[in-house]
């Protein structure tokens, strides 16, 4: 059975599209860089383990921030 379609399901523009693609290459750079910042011994600049950790954290809360978003 066919469902009518609602204002949730309607189709998006090509501009709506290409933002949500754009949102989500952001949010998985974001998350990567975090992930980088913690999890690479040699980082080229030179932080205190806590600091970098810190960092990695932020950036990866904030791609949490921007992929709630993105949802939104």
């Amino acid at each position: 059975m066919i469902k009518p379609k609602t204002d949730n399901q309607q189709k998006k523009s090509p501009q709506q599209r290409f933002l949500f693609v754009i949102g989500a290459l952001f949010f998985v750079l974001y998350l990567a860089m975090g992930l980088t910042v913690i999890f690479w011994d040699d980082f080229p600049i030179r932080m205190e383990t806590p600091y970098r950790i810190a960092l990695g954290v932020i950036l990866i809360v904030y791609a949490g921030f921007r992929f709630f978003r993105m949802l939104k």
